[in-house]
C-alpha cells in the first residue's frame, strides 16, 4: 500500500532529514510511528500524502506516486494534520462541502462517529473546542473509507475518555483492504491499538516490526537488579526494583509496553539492530 525506495528528503542541502529510506507497509494493519521531536515524523507523512516531494527516490501510495496527487489518488488517502483547520460554518454544511470529493463517505457512519466521541452534529465549528473540533475531523475520516488513512497527533487536543473512545473506534473501524498510520509523542494513547510499530531515529528506520515479533525478541518485566545483567537493553527504577526492557532469551510472554520500547530503541540502537535483524 505505502512504499518508499531510497528517499531521501531535506529542507536545506547538505543537511538531509531522510538518506535513502526504505519502507513498505501493507493493509490490514494499523502502524504506530514513533521518533523523538525533530526526527521528521511530520516529514514523512506529508510525504507519503503528496504535501512534500522527495529530493531523490520514489513514493508509492496504492500504487500511485504520491507526489503526482492525482485525483484517484487523492480520493483513497485522508490525512489529518496535527494543526486544525475548519471553517466558520455549521457541521452539516462542512460535509456537504467536503463529502463529494470522497466517495466512500457514509454520513450515517459519520454521525455515529461524531456522536460517540460526544459531539453533537447540529453544532456550528466555530463554537467548538480545539479537542471538539479534532474529533470533526477524526470523525469525518473514518466516515469517508478512503484505503489509507493518515493521522499526525490526532489525539492532540482530546481528554481521557475521548483518547479511549478514539482507540476503540479506530479499532473497530479498520478493514481488511485498509491501512492506518498513526504518528504521536503521547506514546501511550496508541496501547491495544497498533499491531506494528516503526521508530524513526537519526535519519533512519531504526525498527519496523510487529508487536508480536517485538514480544519474541524482547521481554517487557521488572527485575530486583538490572545493572549487571548482560540481557538488559533499558532499565529504569520502580517500587519493585527496576523495570526492564531485555532479550527474551527464555522466550516468555509479556505485553509490549511502546514508550519502554521506543527508549531502549533509541538508547541502545546497535542491539536493537542486532536482535531483529537475526534470522
Amino acid at each position: 500500500m505505502i512504499h518508499l525506495d531510497q528517499l531521501s528528503f531535506s529542507y536545506q542541502p547538505g543537511r538531509p532529514l531522510f538518506n535513502q529510506l526504505n519502507l513498505r507497509l501493507e493493509k490490514g494493519h494499523i502502524y504506530g510511528l514513533l521518533g523523538k521531536n525533530g526526527a521528521g515524523k511530520s516529514s514523512l507523512l506529508r510525504i507519503m500524502a503528496g504535501l512534500l516531494y522527495p529530493n531523490k527516490g520514489r513514493v508509492e501510495v496504492m500504487g500511485y506516486e504520491s507526489r503526482q496527487r492525482k485525483p484517484v489518488f487523492l480520493q483513497q488517502l485522508y490525512f489529518i494534520s496535527e494543526e486544525v483547520y475548519l471553517p466558520s460554518i455549521a457541521i452539516d454544511k462542512y460535509i456537504k462541502v467536503q463529502s463529494p470529493f470522497y466517495p466512500k463517505f457514509d454520513l450515517a457512519q459519520f454521525r455515529y462517529y461524531l456522536s460517540e466521541l460526544d459531539v453533537a452534529y447540529e453544532n456550528r465549528i466555530s463554537d467548538l473546542s480545539f479537542g471538539q473540533r479534532k474529533k470533526v475531523l477524526i470523525a469525518f475520516a473514518l466516515a469517508c473509507n478512503t484505503d489509507v488513512l493518515i493521522m499526525d497527533e490526532p489525539t492532540n487536543g482530546l481528554d481521557i475518555p475521548s483518547k479511549k473512545q478514539f482507540r476503540k473506534l479506530l479499532a473497530s473501524a479498520l478493514r481488511e483492504n485498509q491501512l492506518m498510520l498513526i504518528s504521536t509523542h503521547q506514546v501511550r494513547d496508541l496501547d491495544n491499538l497498533i499491531d506494528s510499530v516503526i521508530v524513526l531515529e537519526d535519519r533512519e528506520i531504526l525498527l519496523h516490526q510487529s508487536l508480536s515479533r517485538v514480544s519474541e525478541q524482547l521481554r517487557f518485566a521488572t527485575l530486583t537488579e538490572a545493572e549487571n545483567d548482560q540481557r538488559v537493553l533499558y532499565a529504569e527504577p520502580s517500587l519493585q526494583g527496576y523495570t526492564v526492557v531485555m532479550e527474551n532469551q527464555e522466550q516468555k510472554e509479556s505485553k509490549v509496553d511502546l514508550e519502554r520500547l521506543f527508549n531502549a530503541a533509541t538508547q541502545n540502537p546497535d542491539r536493537i539492530r542486532q536482535l531483529f535483524t537475526r534470522n
